[in-house]
């Protein structure tokens, strides 16, 4: 008979820093053969229930988590409700001058009780992740490789993850080695680690001396006697926006020529439905809410446009942004990120016509109204007490919460408070003329979670987790003008660099061509020569020509600096105090409208 859910175990193996460390054993659903290595509705698509008796099965998805097992803080740890919705009215809500919400949510327990809830209301259920489980996580799980996150997700019943351009973040070895049964970090003393029970999907991931597949390319789950296929893929930029040395030897095919290359495969399996896993997604416009579809954009439209008919579902992430949507006749959903939605999708399924004939998704929030999970919770607490002797340490001040997210900032030019001090701080730790910070590198907001303001070498490295040693370089300024223009183009969305105090610019952004226009470049108030050299300070990922700033590989006289992380704390150390807390620095550094 085939299984129809998923059963977990949790059980404790080893002692973890005085406390339990877990390993949950899954039993996972039954394995059917695989292969080796528009217009915008709301989102449902129905069909009259009549004829033979129709099929209801549950996929539950997150995307995103980046190991975020304690509740994220500041807007990380929000979903944005309408009014009316009544989460508005649970604790810890509170209204926005925009006339919304903003509902605390998130966390790998409480994370845990919702899935667990939603199974329950249908055995028929599998719970997949759209990518970035692992990397870029905070210090709690960061400590011990990411094996804590992989650990939680086991006791959640996790039970595909296509893998996402940050589970790179320790390489391929290092990815591989989260499914592999060992002692943390090489040191059984400091706990025993079950491995992943879960299974990793690449579709589009070659690896170059084989020509195979890294992971197996899609999964086939029998599902209450129908059997369902799930392709998984990261998005085709991978290697522009991943740390070079993690990559190398791999190469990153077409997403949607390699999902539409597997579906006359899928198809002579008798498969009754496709889903494509995807991590690279979209975003609503400006005060859409969690569970809503409004203005749908992004670098996942082209690729949709091009899907093949037969791909039912499309759960997406990268974005890290809320939606279900129907676009082009199929649900595309995003459960935003951190553990703060899970994306609910019903199907309904003719099994003699193999077929989907209903469809239906909502996003879930993980509130805080509920019991969390004994487990998970017990995984956690562990993780804590490990960590604490380097996590609470207080390294500075901060009086209010400095955002390094361009929609909360809702600044027009899209720089951010928290990008003014990370760029102030790269600045101060090199001792360059001029700093620059990639948005995507600062992970977390700053401030404001405690009473007295401390703020403490986690918090710290919640917002820089990747442990990115600051290059500093010679660049000319014809070479900072080049830079600049490299924001523009090829995107949905401009990306700002973020800039230190001193260095100030003007652009205007045509959202329809994609195109910027950079002027009035200047340093201390004098314009920029194109003929003078500046010392210049990146991320050692910018300095590699990551996001696609390919003008910082010319860069020359390079010296390796601190971690950015140090350079971050010392700055606070220096810049703050119990009695006079850092706020946000005064002045615009950036004058324009690409976040309009």
């Amino acid at each position: 008979m085939s299984r129809v859910s998923t059963v977990v175990a949790c059980l404790s193996v080893a002692s973890f820093a005085g406390a339990g460390y877990l390993a949950c054993s899954v039993e996972p659903l039954r394995l059917a053969a695989r292969a080796p290595a528009p217009a915008v509705a709301s989102a449902a698509i129905l069909s009259p229930e009549a004829g033979p008796p129709r099929v209801h099965i549950q996929i539950l998805a997150i995307n995103d988590f980046h190991g975020h097992l304690e509740p994220p803080t500041g807007s990380n740890g929000m979903v944005l409700a309408a009014p009316s919705d009544p989460l508005a009215s649970l604790p810890g809500a509170r209204a926005t001058d925009a006339g919304f919400s903003v509902v605390p949510a998130g966390g790998a327990a409480y994370l845990a009780a919702h899935i667990a809830r939603l199974r329950a209301e249908n055995p028929a259920t599998i719970v997949v992740s759209a990518g970035d489980l692992t990397g870029a996580t905070p210090l709690m799980s960061n400590l011990l490789d990411d094996a804590p996150t992989v650990a939680a997700m086991n006791c959640v019943g996790l039970d595909v993850e296509a893998v996402g351009n940050h589970d790179f973040d320790r390489g391929l070895q290092g990815l591989k080695q989260l499914q592999k049964p060992g002692c943390v970090l090489g040191d059984c003393d400091a706990g025993t680690f079950a491995g992943a029970s879960f299974e990793y999907l690449a579709a589009n991931v070659i690896d170059d001396s084989t020509g195979r597949t890294i992971f197996a390319p899609y999964t086939i789950r029998e599902l209450a006697g129908v059997r369902v296929a799930f392709i998984g893929e990261t998005l085709a930029q991978t290697a522009s926006v991943t740390r070079a040395g993690a990559v190398n030897g791999l190469t990153f095919l077409d997403e949607a020529t390699t999902a539409n290359a597997l579906v006359p495969e899928l198809e002579r399996q008798g498969v009754s439905a496709i889903v494509l896993v995807i991590h690279q997604g979209g975003m609503q416009t400006l005060g859409g809410t969690y569970d809503g579809c409004q203005g749908f954009s992004g670098d996942l439209l082209p690729i949709l446009d091009r899907l093949s008919p037969a791909i039912d579902v499309v759960i997406s992430g990268h974005t890290h942004q809320a939606y279900d949507c129907v676009v082009g006749g199929r649900l595309v959903t995003s459960a935003a990120s951190y553990g703060r939605l899970i994306t609910k999708i019903d199907l309904t399924i003719d099994p003699e016509a193999r077929r989907v004939v209903a469809s239906r998704a909502r996003n879930v929030p993980v509130t805080h109204d509920v019991t969390p999970d004994p487990k998970v919770t017990e995984v956690v607490q562990a993780c804590e007490a490990k960590a604490h002797t380097i996590t609470g340490r207080i390294v500075g001040y901060v009086k209010n919460t400095l955002t390094g997210n361009a929609r909360v900032a809702r600044v027009p030019s899209c720089e951010t408070p928290l990008g003014d001090v990370v760029a102030d701080a790269m600045r101060m730790a090199t001792g360059a003329e001029i700093a620059f910070m990639n948005p995507g590198g600062m992970r977390a907001d700053l401030g404001t979670v405690r009473p007295d303001f401390a703020v403490t070498y986690g918090d710290a490295f919640e917002v820089q987790p990747f442990g990115n040693a600051l290059v500093t370089m010679t660049l000319r300024g014809a070479q900072l003008a080049a830079l600049l223009a490299q924001q523009f183009g090829s995107r949905q969305e401009p990306r700002i660099l973020q800039v230190s105090r001193g260095f100030t610019y003007r652009y205007r952004y045509d959202r329809a061509t994609e195109k910027g226009v950079v002027s009035d470049v200047r340093l201390d108030g004098r314009p920029i020569e194109p003929a003078r050299a500046y010392r210049v300070t990146v991320p050692a990922f910018l300095a590699s020509g990551g996001d696609s700033f390919t003008s910082l590989r010319d860069g020359t006289e390079r010296t390796e600096g601190p971690i950015d992380v140090d350079g971050l704390t010392a700055y606070l150390g220096k810049v703050s105090s119990a009695t006079v807390p850092l706020g946000p620095l005064a002045g615009r550094r950036i004058e324009g409208d690409g976040c309009r």
